[in-house]
């Protein structure tokens, strides 16, 4: 009956309205652990966000991967319970536990029901404080990971991006594929995933946000309980990324009839004056919108890709613009210089008055969109927190998009697009284009 409870209020989430006249309160425990909260309580039901900035960046050396199994492990045993036991406790409960990894957090998701609110965070808290590792367990999940390598190395596109991200970061931890190589997997002790939890699942790499029915006071005890007995301190995080990557080509030689090119070169910090004029610029160029000029050039006019795409890559220790073109052996050449080309072109001359309105209407008419339930808003609240954004950045996102002028996008293309500097890694057997890298 409370998963049938849980399964109707997670549908009347996902059916409200679009909304982004959204409440935030700041919360803090008190323990001193601090939370960014939006009540909502027409239905009984909350959505929790946890982030542990750091992630898979803060491995120790030699140990690669380890961070990505010990997350894979969180649910496979904890205090007194097996991965079953573990399973069958949040079954009963119908609570909604997930949990994943990345080169800069670690994610924790959870969505319960007010009345067994506590019962699930006592659950939750197991897992985060009280993991056990089994041997057995964390041999299946190191059996799934080397799978997950290997079928990697078979992908053109993860082949793609993993030439690229050893170019560009060469020994930092962006360097190298969170999951591990075959080695460093098969390498790993349960003595590592105790280390890896003891370096980031601690209260200063901590961000917090609550969505639902749930009060100030209530979220505060619940974050004291939950989160309360964590280390205090973890690993220390990784410097910058030095981008180690030229402006040209570099080709991986790869049995497949079309080739997969990454591409891009150094980008814009989120705190810098001209951020917004280049996230305006990016849509104008290739931010996933079928009017984008790349997608026009690229696919419409010249019919050499299904889909090109460019985006800002705001990540902690690096910033770059980047980009995915995939194209037929005999025609990946041309669509590189195609691509160059519009580089180049955005670079000298920006963008029409009309490009620029229209950018700026769908990139404004699309963000209330975002607000569409408890679980979508959680996460936006800690992604903001993560990105230092003030609580009223809902307020005032679609202003500052707004507040974009053509001289702006002008000045910020000049400094931002970079012709000479486009580096393209190209997996494939590419006709007709030459490495220069």
């Amino acid at each position: 009956m409370i998963r049938i409870a849980l399964a109707a209020c997670l549908a009347i989430a996902a059916a409200w309205p679009a909304r982004a006249a959204v409440e935030i309160q700041e919360v803090t425990s008190p323990g001193g652990i601090t939370a960014w909260l939006v009540e909502e309580h027409s239905i009984p039901f909350t959505a929790l966000e946890i982030r542990f900035k750091g992630g898979a960046s803060l491995e120790a050396p030699g140990k690669r991967g380890a961070i990505n199994l010990m997350t894979w492990m969180l649910e496979e045993g904890s205090g007194e319970m097996d991965s079953q036991a573990f399973a069958a406790a949040q079954e009963a409960l119908a609570a909604k536990f997930d949990f994943d990894i990345g080169n800069d957090t670690l994610s924790v998701s959870a969505k319960f029901l007010t009345e067994i609110r506590d019962a699930s965070v006592d659950l939750l808290k197991t897992a985060l404080t009280d993991p056990t590792f089994p041997a057995e367990a964390m041999e299946r999940v190191r059996a799934q990971a080397l799978a997950r390598i290997r079928s990697d190395a078979t992908d053109p596109e993860e082949i793609a991006w993993d030439a690229f991200d050893r170019a560009a970061f060469g020994d930092h931890p962006y360097g190298s594929d969170k999951v591990g190589t075959l080695e460093s997997v098969a390498a790993l002790t349960r003595d590592d995933l105790f280390d890896a939890h003891d370096r980031v699942l601690t209260k200063d790499h901590l961000y917090v946000s609550a969505v639902g029915d749930i009060t100030p006071e209530e979220l505060g005890a619940l974050l004291d309980t939950l989160l309360g007995e964590l280390p205090d301190e973890g690993a220390s995080y990784p410097p910058m990324a030095e981008l180690g990557i030229e402006g040209g080509v570099n080709i991986v030689p790869f049995d497949t009839p079309q080739s997969v090119a990454v591409f891009g070169h150094a980008g814009i910090r989120r705190d810098d004056p001209d951020f917004f004029a280049a996230f305006v610029l990016n849509q104008i160029l290739g931010g996933g919108d079928l009017s984008s000029r790349l997608f026009t050039e690229v696919r419409e006019k010249r019919g050499l890709t299904y889909g090109v795409y460019t985006y800002l890559a705001d990540w902690d220790y690096a910033k770059l613009l980047m980009g995915q073109v995939q194209s037929a052996n005999d025609k990946v050449a041309e669509a590189i210089s195609v691509i160059r080309d519009e580089w180049a072109k955005v670079a000298e001359t920006g963008v029409t008055a009309e490009e620029l309105e229209d950018a700026k209407t769908y990139l404004t008419g699309a963000y209330p969109l975002r607000f569409d339930g408890n679980g979508r808003i959680a996460r936006i609240l800690v992604g903001m927190q993560l990105s230092d954004l003030p609580i009223d950045y809902i307020e005032t996102r679609n202003d500052k998009v707004e507040a974009v002028t053509l001289e702006d996008v002008k000045r910020v293309a000049a400094r931002l697009m970079r012709p000479e500097d486009l580096h393209f890694t190209v997996v494939g057997q590419p006709v007709g284009l030459e490495a220069t890298n």
